[in-house]
């Protein structure tokens, strides 16, 4: 195989995987022309459509997804490979990219990393910002953040922060208006502030439990949202009741601008953690941070 194929199979990755030569070409610092003319010369070569193109969207064609299958483990061995050089370094350098949400990046990712970074200058981490639950393999992520109970049992799950309850609350102004909820039942009677799951595609159903009884209620309101920062927002402006887990409203609880009801039905439960599969390899790299991001009680 010559050189030049490598860049051309590379390209064409990013693109089958992207779904998108705009994204592609941002990915791997090029011009979307110059994307499209790899592209093309690549298929010639092969005598095969490898992308179906259309005005809204890219995807791979049956032969490019047979191509696709074939490249990925291959370039995942190659990457592995040369991350498992660093270790011939005074210090472990490489580029390590989580998922992880934009509230976990925040609040629990950067702290610790900013703290590791500065005496490690060829480390590098990128940290991609998404709601929904990412496939980590297809999207070539070294590891990311959720739940401990979202995480799949063939996953390596570390536990990166304390455990976190579900939070009810309201504003002040808004129960002011209307009294609050003495059981999940009550909310039927409220404003309620839903969640949309971007993965699912519904609505999610309010999870509680006391004394060993489960309740799933599925509650009604104006808005939704498929995140729980404005859902906060919306409850602070007195539109209605959100459920969040409490990372996202403690400090409103703290100095009284958010009430919280129905505590005593929400228990604690795993918080987050980082997950990578099982049969990774860890790089000196990405063990660095792992350690720096493991919760200590």
């Amino acid at each position: 195989m010559r050189r030049q194929d490598f860049g051309e199979l590379n390209a064409f990755m990013a693109v089958a995987e992207e779904n998108s030569f705009t994204r592609a070409a941002a990915k791997l610092g090029t011009s979307q022309s110059t994307l499209s003319q790899t592209i093309r010369r690549l298929e010639a070569r092969l005598g095969l459509r490898l992308l179906t193109r259309t005005t809204r969207s890219v995807a791979p064609t049956e032969a490019g997804e047979r191509l696709l299958e074939t490249l990925r483990p291959a370039f995942e061995g190659i990457d592995s490979k040369l991350a498992a050089l660093t270790q011939l370094r005074e210090k472990p350098a490489g580029t390590v990219r989580i998922n992880a949400t934009e509230q976990v990046a925040e609040s629990v990712l950067w702290p610790a990393l900013k703290r590791l970074l500065p005496d490690y200058p060829d480390l590098e981490v990128e940290i991609t910002a998404e709601s929904g639950l990412t496939d980590i393999v297809a999207g070539r992520y070294d590891a990311g953040v959720r739940l401990g109970e979202l995480i799949d049992k063939d996953m390596i799950a570390v536990r990166i922060g304390p455990q976190l309850r579900m939070a009810a609350v309201a504003s002040p102004s808004y129960f002011a208006r209307k009294p609050p909820p003495r059981t999940p039942h009550d909310l039927a009677q409220h404003d309620c502030i839903n969640l949309r799951l971007s993965t699912r595609g519904g609505l999610y159903a309010w999870e509680f439990e006391k004394d060993g009884r489960e309740l799933r209620v599925r509650v009604e309101g104006a808005l939704a949202f498929n995140g729980g920062r404005m859902m906060v927002t919306a409850a602070l402006d007195g539109f209605g009741i959100a459920y969040v887990t409490d990372d996202f409203a403690d400090h409103a609880i703290a100095d009284g601008r958010l009430i919280r009801v129905l505590e005593d039905w929400s228990p604690p439960f795993a918080g987050y953690h980082l997950y990578y599969p099982s049969r990774r390899q860890l790089s000196p790299a990405f063990a660095l941070v792992v350690d720096a991001l493991r919760y200590r009680d």
